[in-house]
């Protein structure tokens, strides 16, 4: 069975049937930008054009930035990494709602989730949120932030 993989730094998508390299506990990098590692989607998702990847560790850091990051936050890659997610890009979602942390906590999806982006430098700006744990074991997540259409 073929399982749909997408790279947070290109947003290139593959099938694949397995997470690691051949019998290696090494995650499968990106075929077309060399990205380290892919992240596996339980079922088939497009992101828009526009959309933003964020990679975040088990405790909510940015690990690595990818496509449209910058586009829609203002911020350079070197400015969020090391920095909790939520914190780096401002990020406020429905009230009591946290969908990061019920993404790492639970390993479950969060799609089209409503939320305020605001970076340091930039006017805050309303966005989608699609959050997807990593299946492997250091945890993590992945955002995509899709900006609103006025």
């Amino acid at each position: 069975m073929s399982h749909p993989f997408i790279c947070p730094n290109c947003g290139h998508r593959t099938s694949e049937h397995d997470r690691n390299l051949g019998f290696t506990r090494q995650p499968k990098g990106c075929a077309k930008c060399g990205f380290a590692f892919l992240f596996e989607l339980l079922d088939d998702y497009y992101p828009a054009p526009d959309a933003a990847f964020f990679v975040c560790d088990r405790d909510a850091r940015v690990i690595g930035c990818g496509r449209n990051s910058f586009a829609l936050t203002g911020l350079e890659e070197e400015e969020v990494i090391g920095r909790r997610v939520d914190e780096a890009l401002g990020l406020r979602f429905g009230e009591g709602e946290d969908p990061v942390a019920t993404v790492l906590e639970w390993g479950v999806r969060a799609l089209e989730k409503p939320v305020r982006v605001s970076g340091d430098r930039d006017a805050p700006a309303d966005a989608k949120a699609d959050l997807f744990p990593a299946y492997d074991d250091d945890g993590g997540l992945l955002l995509v932030l899709t900006p609103e259409r006025k």
